[in-house]
């Protein structure tokens, strides 16, 4: 070992003080280590049970098919050397397993050897609970039945009901420990013990947590911003000359539908006008560009701390196939490896495939615009109530988001089962890679299902609909929607609004009542074995120290408590993380719309965080500890989202809101244009400039309007209507000034973009994905292994040398006595 003053001054430096950046996360209140060094590896506490345990129903007839598998699957695991121990119960047989050390000591054995796994070669004793838990579910996975020439395994055995189910067990003394300090309400602002759930739950869900308590605490400035801007609006609330224009105005508008719609006055939607200002002022744009460097932000600075932790964990060069490769070994010692083969008919198909499957959610918006055209027509001639008929519009845009939500939460389902089936039509060659296809898969799908009816509100509302005389019509019938004259950003908040407000509200309410009333009645199915397991006295179980054995009846109401737990799967942790990912693209993409967005995701991930950690230690059956060193293609998906979030943004400011018809009014249409007007606000007469007239004697016109609709509802029969829109009053051609300024929104939206993306470039190089603290452990680490290689190879070298020269001496006195002999 080297013992020179650098050497000691790097041990001190790396080997024996925490990381920058968890030292960060502890202060700010993200996780809670209690200032205590972070141990590499799990402690290691050899089980109190078993390693896992598979149930099956009891059968009579002895015959049965079922009962057939179900002893050739348990003889399998057998003849792998698995301990199996049998327990019955009423109704249901348990086989507890539990694996050997010799399995243990293979897997250390080949990661030591490995090119990328070597980081526990240094463990000692008996591996930890959570990989043993991993390496025998792995194990149980890929054993498999002959049946019939057809090679059967486990999942296939569960599908024909040859066994119930399988769980690994919850230890009490971890779980009692995190629910004190983690998984309970109390704990709502208290930071997270995040090396405690890796040692439980394994390092996929601590990074889950932990990204999620990081994205937790960057929504505080995003959230404080977006309320100030929202309280910006709030100020000019009565004072805005916009909203005077609107409140006082006596101009007649168009109506808004066919038949029972009448002409109205614009002063009639006075408060509508007062909230879009909420929403639609100058601090928007600011806040737009904001949260697309907030991003790029947080993306950056969450590399920086899962680059802390999975360094202090000793996985940041773990590779999920290289393990992957190193468990099939361990489980078939004789086992050939998976030739990748990639065919450009299945990816041909599976595209094909993918872009119908897009179609049909499209083709869902359309159904919904379709719904609320025909909504408006229906509420505003059939309801009896007068303030419907007056808002049939805003009535029917709110039920349409309320649909919007149940269709989300239908195909939510539906687009799992497709993107699942697809992912098997690629054949990928490993749970990785099948996990990276279906995650992308069903990313892309969920985005579409959620944002494809928004992106008709932003970008085509309003814009697409036609004028009186020309008005776009769905087969020839019902007239397409318009916007408000205060603009279509309102519909767009509205609809953002009632979707995000519904989903966080019964996703809370289903995802927390849904498993414990599910483990209440299994608690009341089990209550007798309860009733008859408290009567054990005996001392080993009462205070059962690690290592020790329960008796069979404690034994077997553990099995019982754990099988009444909500069961979980691989896709448990994964529906947690695309909840959180589309919760993160309401709150950026559209977010120019809802500057609110912020807060309610910060009040909703509060509760969120606590409510994921009670379901997986207390409602829930243990989920299998699984190895990671990030959060897999989730990182790419967030990128991604991040960069859309600045071409929507753009888009947003740029077309939906009147931002920029606003500042060309101001600076080239209005009275402050010439620059000679003091004594007037710039913006007197905008919403006059935005506003058409459509004579009633036009012939077209007056095909598209009845004689009573042109009867305002105080008596009066009118000659002429506006409607919004830059259109010339006498041949309805689009005016210079919607050229101007469409050509204004133009080098906008290409301005905000490329400064946006300026930004985020800055931003991005700026914070290293990777802290110097981290690059110089690595590099400790590395060195250190090397010499330990070396130091075991010199041993070896001057052992093989002791060994010569001993058989030298040996073989020179024999020679020697040889010769006195002679």
């Amino acid at each position: 070992m080297d013992w020179s003053p650098g050497s000691l001054m790097m041990q001190r430096k790396i080997g024996h003080r925490r990381q920058g950046s968890i030292d960060l996360l502890e202060t700010i209140g993200v996780v809670n280590e209690n200032g205590s060094e972070i141990s590499s590896m799990p402690p290691v506490q050899p089980p109190l049970t078993f390693d896992f345990v598979l149930v099956a129903r009891i059968m009579d007839d002895e015959k049965n098919n079922c009962i057939r598998k179900q002893k050739a699957f348990i003889e399998t695991l057998k003849a792998k050397k698995l301990n199996v121990q049998k327990f019955r119960d009423d109704d249901k047989v348990f086989y507890c397993i539990r694996a050997p050390e010799k399995f243990f000591e293979t897997y250390r054995y080949l990661l030591k050897v490995s090119d990328a796994c070597n980081w526990s070669c240094e463990q000692q004793g008996t591996i930890p609970q959570s990989t043993r838990i991993r390496i025998v579910d792995f194990i149980l996975q890929h054993t498999c039945i002959d049946s019939e020439g057809v090679s059967e395994y486990l999942p296939d055995l569960m599908k024909k009901n040859v066994f119930e189910t399988h769980f690994c067990l919850h230890e009490k003394k971890e779980q009692k420990d995190l629910k004190q300090s983690w998984a309970r309400w109390s704990a709502c602002f208290r930071g997270q013990p995040i090396t405690n759930v890796r040692n439980y739950l394994g390092e996929k869900v601590a990074l889950y947590f932990l990204w999620l308590g990081w994205y937790t605490f960057l929504l505080i400035p995003a959230s404080v911003i977006g309320l100030i801007v929202f309280l910006y609006g709030l100020a000019f609330y009565n004072t805005s000359p916009l909203i005077q224009e609107v409140c006082q105005s006596n101009i007649i508008m168009c109506p808004l539908c066919d038949i029972s719609c009448k002409v109205w006055e614009l002063s009639d939607t006075c408060m509508y006008a007062k909230v879009s200002l909420l929403f639609d002022n100058e601090g928007t744009v600011a806040f737009a560009m904001f949260m697309a460097v907030w991003a790029t932000v947080f993306l950056e600075f969450w590399k920086r701390h899962r680059s802390s932790y999975v360094c202090a964990w000793k996985v940041f060069d773990w590779c999920e196939e290289e393990e992957e490769l190193i468990l099939e070994i361990v489980n078939n010692a004789n086992c050939k490896p998976k030739i990748q083969r990639h065919s450009y008919l299945r990816s041909t198909i599976v595209l094909v495939l993918v872009t119908l499957m897009l179609l049909i959610i499209i083709g869902l918006t359309h159904v919904l615009v379709v719904f609320r055209v025909i909504a408006t027509v229906l509420l505003s001639e059939n309801s009896s109530w007068p303030v419907i008929t007056e808002n049939s519009q805003t009535v029917a845009l709110m039920l349409g988001a309320v649909l919007h939500y149940i269709t989300i939460t239908v195909m939510t389902r539906v687009n799992c089962h497709v993107a699942m089936k697809l992912s098997e039509i690629e054949n990928k060659h490993s749970h990785a890679a099948i996990e990276r296809s279906f995650t992308v898969k069903m990313f892309i799908f969920q985005f579409f299902t959620m944002f494809s009816s928004l992106l008709y509100t932003a970008f085509f509302l309003g814009r697409i609909n036609g004028h009186p005389g020309g008005y776009t019509r769905i087969s020839g019938r019902w007239r397409l929607e318009e916007c408000h004259p205060s603009g279509c950003l309102t519909d767009l908040f509205i609809q953002m609004s009632i979707i995000m407000v519904l989903k966080q509200i019964f996703n809370n309410i289903f995802e927390y009542s849904g498993p414990w009333f599910k483990r209440w009645l299994n608690n009341k199915k089990t209550q007798k074995l309860r009733r008859r397991c408290a009567k054990c006295y005996k001392k080993e179980c009462m205070s059962a120290k690690q290592g020790s054995e329960l008796c069979e009846n404690c034994k077997l109401e553990d099995l019982q408590r754990n099988y009444s737990l909500i069961e979980t799967d691989c896709f448990s942790l994964f529906n947690e993380f695309l909840e959180m990912v589309m919760q993160f693209s309401f709150t950026t993409i559209f977010v120019a719309a809802f500057p609110l967005a912020p807060l309610l995701a910060l009040l909703n991930n509060i509760i969120e965080i606590r409510l994921d950690a009670i379901k997986m230690v207390s409602l829930e059956r243990r989920l299998v500890p699984t190895k990671a060193n990030n959060i897999g293609v989730w990182t790419e998906v967030l990128e991604a989202i991040s960069v859309l979030a600045v071409i929507a943004n753009g888009l947003v400011i740029g077309i939906s809101s009147d931002f920029i018809p606003r500042l060309v009014y101001k600076y080239y249409y209005g009275p402050c244009a010439n620059g000679n007007a003091t004594d007037i606000d710039c913006m007197a007469g905008f919403i006059i400039n935005t506003l058409s007239t459509a004579n009633i004697s036009d012939q077209r016109v007056s095909q598209d309007f009845t004689p009573h609709q042109m009867i305002t509802y105080s008596g009066i029969n009118v000659t002429h209507c506006s409607y919004r829109d830059y259109r010339s009053n006498e041949d309805y051609s689009l005016t210079n000034q919607f050229w101007v300024i469409l050509a204004a929104r133009l080098v906008f939206i290409i301005l905000f973009e490329h400064v946006v993306v300026i930004f985020k470039c800055v931003a991005s190089w700026f914070v290293p994905s990777s802290p110097l603290d981290v690059r110089n452990e690595r590099l400790y680490d590395k060195l250190k292994r090397l010499k330990e290689e070396l130091r075991v190879q010199r041993q070896q070298d001057t052992l093989t040398k002791l060994n010569e020269n001993g058989n030298e001496g040996r073989t020179k006195q024999k020679r020697s006595n040889k010769l006195n002999s002679m």
